[in-house]
């Protein structure tokens, strides 16, 4: 859920997430957008089955002794529904809007360390609070191994940040951060995997695949039409041939767990009931 709205629009907003069968609730970090934990116990509130996560806090926005105490309080209050996911953050543009230094990448990827480190208890729930899973998004080494050692969830957002802003990471190149992530799962010594989320950026319902596909080629000109259709953050295509990409998703990258902007909640809806086997052929 990226977008403001007042209390009843929210509420609603939840409640028909939850009709469409989805089972997570998700609110981003950004300034702009939704505050995360205030949301979250909203959605709490309006709804009883899904869970409800941040997807994804910039820990640069946060001390984690004050995290700690916000984790506990939401946990408590979404009664154990809540979901912690955690990123290095990216928008130097937001750090100087905040007046919060934006620090060089590996400051920002040791600041994610010591908060994971410094929630261990709050998120085991030591304190007498309930335990609460650990999502952890980036694509980096560093956070892949911080991710690998720590993570209930693993995210990949299928594109790369650099100095000169965002590039698209396509299929193969996704495959081979996965295959290194689970590499670092190895080293880590991990009986039980975490599980693998992909941030999805487009859901389009279409009968003509190619002419959405070229919607995108200005946006990356480095990608040809069977790239682009290729490319894991984009589901393109009738109800039927989405939930098929979705299957193939999890056989090619093990991606079992997706996220949708709340722009495709119903577009994506008739995927989900396909999936579950409750809508007709």
């Amino acid at each position: 859920m990226l977008t403001p709205g007042t209390g009843p629009e929210w509420r609603a907003r939840c409640r028909r997430a939850e009709e469409l069968g989805y089972d997570l609730i998700l609110v981003a970090d950004h300034l702009g957008m939704p505050a995360p934990f205030p949301s979250l116990v909203a959605a709490a509130a309006a709804t009883t089955r899904p869970r409800l996560g941040t997807f994804v806090l910039n820990t640069g926005f946060w001390n984690p002794a004050l995290l700690a105490r916000e984790v506990a309080t939401t946990a408590a209050l979404t009664d154990g529904r809540l979901e912690l996911g955690l990123g290095t953050g990216y928008v130097r543009a937001e750090h100087e809007r905040a007046g919060i230094p934006f620090l060089p990448p590996g400051e920002r990827v040791g600041h994610l360390a010591r908060t994971v480190e410094e929630l261990a208890g709050t998120l085991k729930g030591e304190e007498g609070g309930p335990r609460t899973p650990l999502l952890i998004g980036g694509n980096g080494e560093r956070v892949l191994r911080l991710a690998a050692r720590h993570a209930d969830v693993t995210a990949f957002s299928g594109g790369r940040f650099t100095g000169e802003g965002v590039t698209v990471l396509t299929a193969e190149e996704l495959a081979g951060r996965v295959e290194s992530y689970r590499g670092f799962e190895r080293e880590a010594g991990r009986t039980t995997p975490a599980e693998l989320n992909l941030l999805v950026q487009r859901v389009i319902v279409t009968e003509d695949r190619p002419a959405a596909a070229a919607e995108f080629l200005p946006l990356a000109p480095y990608l040809d039409e069977e790239l682009i259709l290729d490319l894991p953050i984009l589901l393109i295509g009738t109800v039927p041939e989405i939930a098929d990409r979705v299957k193939a998703l999890r056989e090619r990258f093990g991606f079992s767990y997706l996220t949708v902007l709340d722009r495709a909640m119903e577009a994506f809806g008739p995927v989900i009931a396909r999936l579950r086997g409750s809508a007709p052929s």
